[in-house]
């Protein structure tokens, strides 16, 4: 397979380059931990490289190296569409390289042979209760395939250290071209009566998981659904879902541990479950008003909010210093598809007003919105108006990250993760001593 030459071809030259750092420079120090940030969560610590994807203050996201708007145009893109083919991130994300059409459609058609979902699977998921929560039945789905591990097989079997990221790319194909029918079988359990519809293999990943909604033939969502999916791709290595996973995958534990792992961190409020806050943040905003608010109400129900406490969901950011370049790619879609919508015209008057009240707040690093923002007002537009689904949608786009970044940590050959932890008496006498 193209990508599986690509990663073996790059392998030896990253293994030396690794092994070169780690010979010559191996006792510099990278930074200095302070009392602040051992207790404030490790906060700006440096505990992972990842070459995938970097989070640049100024830029944004940076995928290998490129930014939003260049991963926009300059990935191959579906006939007719305008946005690219999840196959071709894929490609980009594991080879560093920016794919032709035909590369990107090869991963295109490896995810297609490969995406059946075990029956066994889906009883399971009709087996839980019907008000168990999106994000728990897909995490639970994730952990049942790893009867599939191709990886814990072959390790079973004796399979040489070098050799680790082969078959954990092998599981990283099968499972990621499973995830559009197992998040559209989820959400059809949940919402539509557990309507099954099965894949068109006419379709690419993306669009796919509009047809399996019910949305077959609206060309609006399914170009939604390839720009959702690219944009939430990965966010540097050492986010909670992104360390999580590499925390298992260092284990030896497979991709099907690793990825319902991560989903379990990005199910808390403080991580991917913000998308569904600042959707229901904007209804009640509109809800307070009889008719679309102005400006000055606007400011004033921001100032309410901030003066009682509380915070407002989708702006600011631990690293951004700057407007989500992730938000500005979907207000765009949303400003040339739906320029009526009434939230969004709402989203983007917030945008106009709340940098003002909260820089003069003063308490907040960034007043810039972030890719939360404005993720649940497009697809509440698109009829997708259940908000807790919406962490499964980003779920399924992160594993491709998540994915990349075990095959890399395998063929680089990288230890389990053992980090030492001190009492609090260790540090108050290390404090003092110092």
């Amino acid at each position: 397979m193209i990508i599986e030459d690509k990663i073996a071809e790059q392998i030896p030259a990253w293994r030396e380059r690794v092994k070169r750092l780690v010979a010559e420079h191996g006792s510099k120090k990278v930074c200095e931990i302070t009392v602040d940030q051992i207790f404030g969560g490790m906060r700006g610590v440096h505990v992972q490289v990842s070459d995938i994807s970097y989070l640049d203050p100024y830029r944004g996201i940076l995928y290998r190296g490129y930014t939003i708007p260049e991963v926009l145009e300059r990935l191959p893109k579906a006939a007719g569409s305008e946005y690219p083919l999840a196959g071709g991130l894929y490609y980009l994300l594991m080879t560093g390289e920016i794919p032709t059409l035909g590369q990107a459609q090869e991963v295109e058609a490896e995810w297609k042979v490969r995406s059946p979902v075990p029956g066994y699977v889906l009883d399971m998921l009709d087996a839980l209760p019907q008000k168990t929560h999106p994000m728990t039945m897909f995490s639970h789905a994730i952990l049942a395939l790893q009867n599939e591990s191709i990886f814990s097989s072959s390790y079973s079997d004796g399979l040489r250290k070098p050799e680790y990221w082969l078959p954990t790319l092998q599981d990283s194909l099968n499972l990621t071209a499973k995830l559009p029918a197992i998040a559209a079988y989820i959400y059809n359990k949940k919402y539509r009566n557990g309507l099954y519809i099965a894949p068109d293999p006419q379709l690419d990943w993306g669009a796919n998981f509009a047809h399996m909604i019910g949305r077959s033939g609206e060309w609006q969502y399914e170009e939604l659904t390839r720009l959702f999916f690219i944009l939430h791709a990965d966010h540097e290595g050492a986010n909670v879902s992104a360390h999580v996973s590499a925390l298992v995958n260092s284990a030896l534990s497979d991709i099907y541990y690793a990825s319902s792992a991560a989903m379990n961190g990005l199910a808390g409020p403080l991580h991917g479950i913000a998308n569904q806050e600042c959707i229901r943040w904007l209804l009640d905003l509109r809800a307070a008003f009889d008719s679309f608010p102005t400006e000055e109400q606007i400011r004033s129900y921001a100032w309410d909010i901030l003066n009682s406490g509380r915070v407002i969901p989708g702006y600011g950011h631990a690293v951004l210093r700057v407007t989500d370049p992730r938000f500005t790619a979907q207000l765009e879609f949303g400003r040339k598809y739906l320029p009526d919508d009434e939230l969004l015209r709402l989203v983007m008057l917030v945008y106009d007003v709340l940098p003002g009240v909260l820089s003069q707040y003063g308490r907040v690093k960034n007043p810039w919105p972030n890719v939360d923002a404005i993720t649940g007002t497009l697809q509440y537009a698109y009829g997708v108006r259940e908000p807790d689904f919406y962490t499964v949608l980003f779920g399924v786009s992160r594993i491709l990250g998540l994915t990349t970044f075990a095959v890399w940590s395998r063929a680089l050959q990288k230890p389990i993760e053992r980090p030492k932890s001190m009492t609090t008496s260790m540090l108050e006498n290390l404090v003092c001593e110092g």
